[in-house]
């Protein structure tokens, strides 16, 4: 596909969108409601009045994109590539923004860290978790970590979810059939079923939410030009309870349980194989809130165990557990100085099973006594929001890690807003340190792990300008570089002997992301997105150097809502394992793009939507990975119910 034509349609799209939002200016008149943001400073603060490069998916844009996973919708923001989502349902998922991987990349469930502390990264399977019970998202880039600590380094990703309604009691079903199929195949068969119930509701001072979620899709198999299908299937089940003692102190409780089996294929000869992933997943926490004059005081508590079994040609076990607090101060001074103390506590701890060579019984090859590390980190952060447009948004960190001392983070982020009768104008800047701590598999793993490993670091710089018309049009461009030092890669020291080991050399990740938020006519909107990204040569691993999400929504009727929306992804460089040579040859992956189509509509008293995606319209055929199936022309039907 090439590239100047791409930029040329998205340019004249643009411009003639701005055309009809200037000419229907004086006939419509719009509600706008202000836009709050809470993962950038853990207060809800004005967007306009953020110093921070923050992106809101609302519950009215998940509306939007029903029928979606959480990695799809996520993905098609801007500066962030999740690969593996357009392939088969089972396929591993990497999370690539601004240049950086998976544990470069932290995941918040409702303001609360989740890890896998079995991974060899550290991070959080987002096919662990059902769209159904997301209430929003928001996807904070840049280095965080004097805020969330560990892992923060290139985006912070808070999902929150679902809460109880102020009925006594609702229901709410949605229902999701459709197709899963290569661009090669035609038959439409029905291979993807997606299910969700949720019962929530509020007695007095007492709330409650309980949701289950099922999905199984079959039809596609892992490895190109394989015949027998790989299924996934997945349970999701969760349940919240919250009472609220007084005006000052409300307790809010949970607990869930996902679980995932996904068949897949040996990667290295690109072959079909009987192998099974099955992983399974468990939480429980509270977060009790004391509330006082100008200030809060929280405490966000959870415990988090994971079990994950491979099966195949080198079978493995991994158990895992996690215990996360974070407990911190807000106060609010005068509504112009805000700030935040506290104080985030983990402990980790991991044990795996292998089979030894020649033996046919599970050997325990990692002790959870030894594999296990804790971490205390207080920090501080400050908020400053002055009436003549000054936005400062600062912190500090210090991390304590039981392995290997003490590390410093810091950030400065200000930003200043000229109001206009129009709208206003916003610059910003930052300069951010981030850490990655090093996991406990490259810790502790008896053949390749390595005690004396110190963190990652990263230095992030942004720059960049937001240019708002009122209820007509949002613009922004940011310019961003990122510094990593003390890289950790898997080294090998000589004699095919590998271990993981930081290494000295420095990596560079630099780029633009532009978003657009149009209001083209009456009842039409236009999002746009566009990422360059310029990266070293040993960063650049399947991320494409263009990436454009462009999407239009059009309301024919009140109860009536369409949208158009397109991907595009440039050329990226992967590596195929040669089994002659035992190393890695790279190859270039085609740039491609993919248009899709939404519909929904709302009957039975606006109590019932049902909805309908064409995805991959131009059955276009790619590789999102060398050698894996990706998916062609489909489409799937579904409803949602409430009662």
């Amino acid at each position: 596909m090439n590239k100047t034509k791409v930029f040329c349609s998205i340019l004249g799209l643009g411009m003639l969108s701005v055309g009809f939002a200037q000419k229907e200016q004086d006939s419509v008149k719009v509600e706008k409601l202000e836009e709050v943001v809470v993962t950038d400073s853990k207060f809800q603060l004005r967007r306009e009045n953020s110093s921070k490069v923050i992106t809101k998916i609302t519950s009215e844009d998940l509306e939007k994109l029903q029928g979606q996973s959480i990695a799809e919708i996520i993905g098609r923001t801007v500066g962030v590539e999740i690969n593996g989502v357009r392939s088969n349902a089972g396929q591993n998922l990497s999370y690539f923004i601004r240049g950086g991987r998976n544990r470069q990349v932290l995941i918040l469930i409702d303001g609360v860290q989740v890890t896998d502390p079995s991974q060899i990264a550290n991070d959080y399977d987002l096919r662990l978790l059902n769209a159904d019970q997301v209430e929003s998202i928001e996807i904070l880039k840049g280095a965080s970590s004097t805020l969330y600590g560990t892992g923060a380094a290139t985006a912070v990703i808070n999902i929150k979810l679902k809460e109880a309604s102020k009925k006594a009691i609702n229901l709410n079903l949605r229902s999701t059939l459709g197709t899963n199929q290569s661009s090669d195949e035609n038959n439409y068969a029905i291979e993807d079923f997606r299910n969700s119930v949720s019962v929530n509701g509020q007695l007095g001072k007492f709330n409650y939410l309980a949701s289950f979620g099922h999905q199984f899709t079959d039809g596609l198999s892992a490895i190109e030009g394989v015949t027998e299908s790989d299924a996934f299937n997945s349970h999701n089940g969760n349940v919240k309870l919250g009472y609220k003692f007084s005006n000052a102190f409300k307790l809010s409780t949970y607990a869930s349980f996902d679980n995932y089996k996904a068949d897949f294929d040996d990667s290295f000869g690109l072959m079909d194989a009987d192998n099974v992933s099955i992983s399974q997943q468990y939480r429980i926490g509270a977060s009790p809130e004391f509330n006082y004059k100008r200030g809060s005081i929280t405490v966000n508590a959870a415990y988090n165990d994971v079990e994950r079994e491979i099966e195949s040609g080198f079978p493995s076990q991994f158990n895992a557990q996690s215990i996360v607090v974070d407990a911190f101060n807000r106060y609010n001074f005068s509504d112009t100085f805000y700030t935040v103390l506290g104080i985030n506590y983990q402990d980790n701890q991991m044990e795996t099973f292998t089979i030894p060579f020649g033996e046919t019984d599970f050997s325990q090859a990692i002790d959870p006594e030894t594999a296990q590390f804790t971490i205390t980190d207080p920090y501080v952060n400050v908020v400053y929001v002055s009436d003549f447009g000054l936005n400062v948004n600062a912190g500090a960190r210090l991390n304590n890690h039981s392995e290997y001392g003490s590390h410093f983070v810091y950030s400065v982020n200000p930003s200043y807003k000229i109001d206009l009768e129009f709208g206003y104008v916003k610059g910003l800047a930052s300069y951010s340190t981030a850490f990655i701590t090093s996991s406990l598999y490259q810790l502790f793993e008896p053949s390749f792990g390595n005690p004396d490993l110190e963190p990652e670091e990263n230095q992030t710089i942004e720059v960049g300008a937001e240019f708002n018309i009122k209820d007509r049009a949002t613009l922004s461009l940011v310019y961003f570089t990122r510094n990593e030092d003390n890289f950790i890669d898997f080294v090998d020291t000589g004699g095919f002997v590998f271990q993981y080991q930081n290494i000295d050399e420095s990596f560079t990740a630099s780029g633009l992301e532009l978003v657009a938020q149009i209001k083209v006519i009456k009842d039409m909107n236009l999002n746009l997105n566009g990422t360059y990204t310029t990266l070293d040569e040993d960063l650049s691993l399947r991320i494409p150097e263009i990436k454009i999400n462009t999407r239009l929504d059009y309301a024919l009727s009140e109860l009536m809502q369409i949208s158009l929306s397109f991907q595009y992804n440039d050329e990226r460089e992967d590596l195929v394992f040669n089994n002659e040579t035992f190393e890695n040859d790279s190859v270039t992956l085609d740039s491609y793009g993919l248009l899709d189509f939404y519909i929904s509509h709302k009957i039975i008293n606006n109590k019932m939507t049902v909805f309908a995606n064409l995805t991959n319209i131009f059955n276009e055929d790619y590789q999102e990975l060398f050698g894996f199936t990706t998916k062609g022309r489909g489409f799937n039907l579904g409803f949602n119910l409430m009662l």
